[in-house]
C-alpha cells in the first residue's frame, strides 16, 4: 500500500509538471501573438485618462423611463501607507499569497486552475491582484475566454514594469467591488463597520475581502452564517502564513461576532444618487444589479438599459395612497399620543410633584418637564439647523458638531415616533414586483423597509402554518376548537397561557371561522396539534427562508411563535401570501427581466431563466402545497374579507366591484405593528406600519385592521379597476364541497336547527360522522322538561300559560354570540389581540 500511495504521487506529480510546462507554453504563445499585434502602453497615461460615462436607464414593464442611473463616482482614496498591515494580509492571503514574488502572473496557480478544469473538479480562477487591476482597465471580466485571460496576463505585465507593488495594490484597494454597491475599502468599512478602512480590526479585514468573491453570497448582513465560515478560511490562512498568530486571530473574531447586531437595519447601499419616479425599487434593481454582475461593471457609467417588473401605473397608485396613510396615520398616532400624556400632565404629575415636595425627594420631581420637552423640540426643529448653516458660512467647527450631535438626537427620537411603513405588490404567478414602497421619505433616509424590515408579522403569520394543518390531514375547515382559557406547554415544559381582548371567550368555534376572525387559543391548538417542526418546515418554505429553518432564534420551538413572534420583511410575506393563488407552487419575487448593454447586446435574462426553470422538471421543487391544500387557503382567506377582520374595510369602500379577495391581518404584542396581507386572483399585496426601533406601540386604535387594512382595500381596488373579473383557480379534482352542521362541523341532521355552513375538504377528509350535539342536547332539554312537568304542579299554575316546546330555549339557554361583530351597519371597536 504505501509503495502504491507513492506511485500515485510520482503520476500527480508528472500530471502537475507536465501542466506547468504545458501551461508556460501557452502563455508564452499567447503572450507572443499579442506582442505581435501590439505595443507598449503607457499604464500612468490610461489610468489618469478620462471615459465619457453614459446613464443606466432604467425601464418599467412597458419601457417606460422609471430613472436614469448617472454618478460621476468620486470615491474615497486611502493612500496605501494609511491602511492597516492586516488588511493587506488578508487581501494577499484571500487572493494571491505570492503577491510579492510573482511577475504579475503565478504559473502554479495557472497549472493548479488548469488541473481542476481538466479533472472535472471545479471551475477556479488563476487571476493574481495584477491580472484582476489589469482586466478591470483593459479587459471584459463577464466574459470567460482565454482570449480574455490572455489579455489580462499581458497588461498584467505591463502594470509590473511601470508600477511598484504598492501602487497596483493601492489601486486594487480604492477600485475594486465589495458588495452593496460599495467600490473602494473606504466606502465599504464604511459601510459595513461604520468606521474608515484606516482602523479596520483583523476579523473586519477577513469579512471584507471575501466580499471580492461574491457579496451576493456572503454578505456579514444578509447572510452573516455563510460569511462567518469564509471569514474562518481566510483567519486560518492568515495565521498559516505567518501573518497574524492564533490568539489575535481568535480574540478579533470573538469581538467581531460578540458585538455583532444581528437585526441591523441599515443595508441600504452605501452610495445612491438618484431622482426615481420609483426610488425604493430603483434601489432595489441597482443593488440587484451589481450583484448579478459581481461588480465586474459600473452600472453608474456603462450605460446599460434595463428592463424591469414595476408597473408606473401602479406605483403612482401606491405612493399616492401610502402618503395619504403616513400622514393620516401619524396624525392619528400623535393625537392619541398627546392626549394620554394630557392625562398623565393633568392627572398624575401634579401628585408626583406633591410626593416631591412633601418628602423632599427631589429626585422624583417633574415640574417643568413638559416646557424642557418642548423647549428641546424646538432646538432640534428649529435653532439646530440654522446654528448648522452658520458654523458652514463662518467655520465654527464647535457649533457644527453641536448641530451633528443635535441631527442625531433628533433622527433616533424620529424613529422611536415616526410611524413608517411599506407596502410591496408582487403578480401571484411570475413573481414579478409591480409596485414598491419602502417608507415616508427616501430622500431622508434610503432605508428599504419593503425588503430589508425584519419585523414581527403578529396574526398575519397564522395562515402559513395553518396551511400546513390543512394538508396534514389531522384539520379540516371544519374542525371544532375551543376558544376559553388553556395553558400551553412546549417541549421544554415552558408554560404559555395566551388571552384574548379583555379576557373575552367564545367557546366552541370551527377553523375557518377562528381564523378569519384571527382568534389566538384555536390557532394554538392547531400549532399544538401540527407541531413545530411541522410549522416551521411550511413557513420557512413560504417565506423563502428555509436556510433559516434550524435558527431557533428566528424560529422559537414555542408557543408565541403561533402569534407571529418571529422576523419577516413584507416582500416575504408577499411571496408567502402569493403561494395560495398560484395553486401551492413557490412564488419568488424578480425585480429584472433583462439587462442589455449600450450596444444593445443582451446581458441577462432573468425572466427567460425563470420561464426555462417552470418548464423544467425542477418546477417540482416549487410546489409547497398540493393545488387542492392551496385552493382551501384561500377558501378561508377569502372569509376574512367577506366577515372576518377585513369585512368592515371591504363594506367601507362599497366592494371590490365583484373581484374576489382574500387576506390576512395582523397586530403585534403592544400593538407594535400592523399588517394586513392579501391577494386576488392577479396579484398579491403586503403592507405593514409601524417603527424603525421597536418597543413602541401604535395604540389600541391603530391595528392591523384600522390602520393597514383600509390602505390595503383602497390599493387593491383600484389597481383591480378594468380588470376582467375572474376567479381563483379551483382543482378540478381531489376536492369534495357538502353542508355541515355550523355547531360541530360534523354531518348534520333534522335536529341541526342552529344552521348548517357550506364547507370545501380535501377529498378523504371531509367528516364521516353525523352531529351528536344536538342530539345530546334535544335530549337533554326533552328531559329536563319531563323532570319540571313531573315536580311541578302544573295544573295550579295554568298549564296553558307555558310554551312547553320554548321552555328548555327560555330557561336553559347557552349559546353564545356568534360574533364578536355588531350587526351591519354598526362598526365595531376592532380586537387588536384577535387580529
Amino acid at each position: 500500500m504505501p509503495m502504491l500511495r507513492t506511485g500515485k504521487r510520482r503520476i500527480l506529480a508528472g500530471i502537475l509538471i507536465g501542466l506547468t510546462f504545458l501551461s508556460s507554453i501557452v502563455v508564452g504563445l499567447g503572450i507572443g501573438f499579442f506582442l505581435s499585434g501590439s505595443h507598449n502602453i503607457d499604464v500612468r497615461g490610461d489610468l489618469s485618462s478620462y471615459t465619457p460615462a453614459l446613464p443606466t436607464q432604467i425601464l418599467d414593464r412597458h419601457g417606460e423611463l422609471i430613472t436614469e442611473i448617472f454618478s460621476d463616482e468620486k470615491r474615497d482614496i486611502v493612500p496605501i501607507d494609511e491602511l492597516p498591515k492586516n488588511l493587506l494580509y488578508a487581501l494577499i492571503s484571500r487572493e494571491d499569497s505570492t503577491f510579492y514574488t510573482h511577475k504579475g502572473i503565478d504559473l502554479v496557480r495557472v497549472a493548479g486552475a488548469a488541473f481542476n478544469i481538466i479533472t472535472g473538479r471545479y471551475f477556479s480562477g488563476a487571476s493574481t491582484l495584477t491580472m484582476q487591476v489589469a482586466g478591470w482597465h483593459y479587459a471584459d471580466r463577464t466574459v470567460i475566454k482565454v482570449k480574455r485571460k490572455l489579455k489580462e496576463i499581458w497588461y498584467a505585465f505591463q502594470f509590473e514594469r511601470d508600477l511598484s507593488k504598492n501602487e497596483i495594490l493601492e489601486i486594487y484597494m480604492n477600485q475594486m467591488y465589495f458588495g452593496h454597491n460599495a467600490y473602494g475599502v473606504e466606502s465599504a468599512s464604511q459601510f459595513y463597520f461604520g468606521h474608515s478602512a484606516r482602523e479596520i480590526t483583523i476579523a473586519e479585514s477577513a469579512i471584507l475581502v471575501v466580499q471580492l468573491a461574491s457579496p451576493a453570497l456572503y454578505s456579514p448582513i444578509n447572510h452573516p452564517e455563510r460569511a462567518r465560515s469564509r471569514q474562518i478560511d481566510v483567519l486560518t490562512q492568515m495565521v498559516n502564513l505567518g501573518y497574524v498568530t492564533q490568539n489575535e486571530a481568535d480574540l478579533s473574531f470573538r469581538e467581531y461576532w460578540d458585538s455583532y447586531n444581528y437585526t441591523r437595519s441599515n443595508i441600504s447601499s452605501a452610495y445612491f444618487d438618484n431622482d426615481s419616479k420609483a426610488p425604493y425599487f430603483s434601489e432595489y434593481v441597482r443593488i440587484n444589479l451589481n450583484d448579478m454582475l459581481y461588480g465586474a461593471v459600473d452600472i453608474n457609467k456603462d450605460g446599460y438599459v434595463v428592463n424591469t417588473t414595476l408597473d408606473l401605473g401602479y406605483q403612482v397608485i401606491a405612493n399616492k395612497i401610502m402618503d395619504k396613510a403616513f400622514h393620516s396615520i401619524n396624525e392619528r398616532y400623535k393625537t392619541k399620543s398627546d392626549s394620554r400624556l394630557a392625562i398623565v400632565d393633568e392627572t398624575y404629575v401634579p401628585i408626583v410633584d406633591m410626593l416631591s415636595l412633601l418628602f423632599n425627594l427631589e429626585d422624583i420631581q417633574v415640574a417643568g418637564s413638559k416646557q424642557k420637552k418642548a423647549a428641546r423640540n424646538e432646538f432640534y426643529k428649529t435653532i439646530s439647523p440654522t446654528l448648522e448653516v452658520m458654523s458652514l458660512i463662518f467655520g465654527m467647527g464647535e457649533v457644527k458638531d453641536l448641530t451633528q450631535y443635535a441631527a442625531v438626537k433628533d433622527q433616533l427620537s424620529a424613529k422611536k415616533t415616526t410611524v413608517e411603513g411599506a407596502l410591496v405588490t408582487i403578480d401571484d404567478h411570475s413573481g414579478h414586483i409591480l409596485s414598491m414602497v419602502g417608507g415616508s421619505d427616501f430622500e431622508t433616509k434610503k432605508y428599504n423597509r419593503a425588503v430589508d424590515a425584519q419585523v414581527q408579522p403578529g396574526s398575519s403569520f397564522k395562515p402559513l402554518y395553518y396551511s400546513a394543518a390543512i394538508g396534514s390531514g389531522k384539520f379540516t375547515t371544519a374542525t371544532r376548537l375551543y376558544d376559553g382559557p388553556i395553558i400551553f406547554y412546549d417541549d421544554a415544559g415552558t408554560k404559555y397561557t395566551p388571552t384574548n381582548y379583555l379576557g373575552s371567550w367564545q367557546g366552541s368555534v370551527l377553523l375557518r371561522y377562528a381564523l378569519a376572525h384571527s382568534m389566538n387559543v384555536p390557532s394554538l391548538q392547531v400549532l399544538d396539534g401540527l407541531g413545530f417542526e411541522a410549522a416551521i418546515e411550511r413557513a420557512s418554505r413560504l417565506l423563502g427562508m428555509e436556510e433559516q429553518s434550524e435558527n431557533r432564534t428566528l424560529f422559537p420551538r414555542s408557543f408565541p411563535l403561533g402569534l407571529g413572534i418571529t422576523s419577516v420583511a413584507p416582500i416575504n410575506m408577499a411571496r408567502a401570501f402569493a403561494t395560495f393563488p398560484n395553486q401551492g407552487k413557490a412564488v419568488v419575487p424578480i425585480a429584472i427581466t433583462s439587462v442589455l448593454d449600450r450596444n444593445g447586446n443582451i446581458v441577462l435574462e432573468p425572466e427567460k431563466e425563470r420561464l426555462r426553470e417552470q418548464q423544467s422538471n425542477r418546477s417540482k421543487d416549487r410546489e409547497v402545497m398540493t393545488p387542492q391544500n392551496a385552493y382551501i387557503m384561500v377558501s378561508i382567506l377569502q372569509s376574512t374579507v367577506e366577515h372576518g377582520t377585513l369585512k368592515w374595510r371591504r363594506i367601507n369602500i362599497g366592494g371590490f366591484d365583484g373581484m374576489p379577495m382574500a387576506g390576512k391581518t395582523g397586530t403585534t404584542q403592544n400593538w407594535g405593528d400592523a399588517w394586513t396581507v392579501g391577494f386576488s386572483p392577479y396579484y398579491t399585496t403586503a403592507i405593514w406600519f409601524g417603527f424603525d426601533t421597536p418597543g413602541n406601540s401604535l395604540g389600541r386604535e391603530l391595528t392591523g385592521a384600522t390602520a393597514a387594512g383600509p390602505v390595503w382595500a383602497e390599493y387593491m381596488k383600484t389597481i383591480h379597476a378594468g380588470l376582467e373579473r375572474i376567479e381563483f383557480q379551483k382543482p378540478e379534482t381531489g376536492l369534495i364541497e357538502m353542508k355541515v352542521c355550523s355547531v360541530s362541523g360534523l354531518l348534520p341532521t333534522s335536529e341541526c336547527d342552529e344552521g348548517l355552513t357550506d364547507e370545501v375538504f380535501i377529498l378523504g377528509t371531509e367528516p364521516k360522522k353525523f352531529c351528536d350535539i344536538h342530539t345530546f342536547k334535544h335530549q337533554r332539554d326533552d328531559d329536563l322538561i319531563k323532570g319540571l312537568q313531573d315536580i311541578l304542579l302544573i295544573e295550579d299554575f295554568g298549564v296553558d300559560t307555558f310554551d312547553l316546546d320554548n321552555l328548555s330555549s327560555d330557561l336553559f339557554t347557552s349559546d353564545l354570540p356568534d360574533s364578536n361583530f355588531p350587526p351591519d351597519g354598526e362598526e365595531p371597536e376592532i380586537n387588536p389581540l384577535l387580529d
